[in-house]
C-alpha cells in the first residue's frame, strides 16, 4: 500500500470502522479501541480543527478547548497543508448539523 500510514493494518481497521452503523457502536468500539485519554485527544483535535475553520484565535481555542499551541498549531497546519480530511468530514456533518 505504500509508507505512512497506509498500511495493511490500518486499511483493515479503517473498514472495520466504517462497519459501524451508528454512534452508540462507535462508543463501544472507540471505548475498546483507545484509552479514554487518546479518545479525548482525538476528540479535542476535531474541535480545535472546527474552532479554527470557524476563525476562532489560538488564544480562543485553548481557553475552550484547553489545547495547548503546539496541539493547534499541528492541527492549523494540518488544516493549511493536510489533504483536506477535516474539511471533507466538515462538510458533510454540516447539513446534518443544520438540520436539528
Amino acid at each position: 500500500m505504500g509508507k505512512g500510514i497506509k498500511t495493511e493494518a490500518v486499511k483493515q481497521l479503517l473498514e472495520a470502522i466504517l462497519t459501524l452503523e451508528n454512534v452508540d457502536e462507535c462508543f463501544d468500539f472507540f471505548e475498546d479501541l483507545c484509552t479514554v485519554n487518546e479518545l479525548l485527544s482525538l476528540a479535542q483535535r476535531f474541535e480545535v480543527a472546527k474552532m479554527l475553520r470557524e476563525r476562532n484565535t489560538y488564544l480562543e481555542v485553548a481557553e475552550k478547548t484547553g489545547a495547548s499551541t503546539a496541539t493547534i498549531s499541528r492541527v492549523n497546519r494540518s488544516l493549511n497543508y493536510g489533504n483536506d480530511g477535516y474539511d471533507m468530514v466538515f462538510a458533510r456533518i454540516k447539513p446534518k448539523e443544520e438540520n436539528e
